[in-house]
């Protein structure tokens, strides 16, 4: 697991309300960026010292990520970053489907050019993370690009309902990825085909590009606890003679 000593800590803000939320940004983007492992203990007496505030002041920033079901807090034994379960998962990435299908509808009503701009910024972020193995850098912008959207839609609460989804997604990921990891440019490629559905004005194609990209995500965990069979043709391809 990933210890808790290795978040990132920049220079504190001086008031305190910008201070909370400076340590729950960081927080939380150590869950979104899988740097927080699934089941992490959490100690209060450490964060306190690491972003040096009171026990008082990281208990209210666990109970708000508690609330937000990235955070595990357990009576007598303290904060543990959420360890999903496979039906959990399953909820988890159902619910997605069907929030950012109604985030893209609303997403294709609302699209401004300077929005498309956006987007395809992101879309370049990604793949040069990509090119340079940056993979917490690449986790974090691909849940980016989905809360850029729903965004754009213009919905406050599902933009607040998607992130919370979005996080435990990202836990969701740590825990049950599959061996057979998929690949991270494919994913970026289907960004950029949902920018260009959105760009025509393709409601219903724009939805299910969303809805197809969703689903390659969920095939790619392993939520039946089978490891998946090996391939004998991938494992031993080019490794016979010729006179074999």
């Amino acid at each position: 697991m990933t210890p808790v000593t290795k978040l990132d800590v920049e220079q504190k803000p001086t008031k305190a309300g910008n201070q909370d939320e400076h340590i729950y940004g960081q927080m939380f983007a150590a869950i979104l960026e899988q740097r927080l492992s699934p089941g992490t203990k959490l100690s209060e007496d450490v964060l306190g010292e690491i972003f040096s505030v009171s026990r008082t002041v990281i208990r209210k920033i666990l109970q708000r990520l508690a609330h937000e079901k990235v955070v595990n807090i357990l009576p007598n034994r303290g904060a543990y970053v959420s360890e999903p379960t496979p039906d959990e998962a399953r909820d988890v990435l159902d619910a997605r489907k069907v929030v950012e299908e109604g985030i893209m509808r609303r997403v294709i009503k609302n699209i401004s050019a300077s929005d498309i701009r956006h987007l395809e910024g992101m879309l370049i972020e990604e793949a040069t993370s990509i090119e340079r193995g940056e993979h917490s850098r690449w986790v974090a912008l691909s849940g980016d690009f989905h809360l850029a959207l729903a965004k754009i839609a213009g919905n406050e609460s599902l933009t607040d309902y998607l992130r919370e989804l979005v996080s435990r997604t990202s836990l969701i990921h740590v825990q049950y990825q599959s061996k057979k990891m998929g690949n991270q440019s494919c994913s970026c490629e289907e960004h950029g085909d949902i920018i260009q559905a959105i760009r025509e004005g393709s409601e219903e194609k724009a939805v299910q590009l969303m809805i197809d990209h969703l689903q390659v995500c969920e095939e790619q965990l392993n939520l039946d606890g089978k490891e998946p069979e090996s391939d004998l043709y991938e494992i031993f391809s080019g490794t016979t003679g010729s006179d074999a």
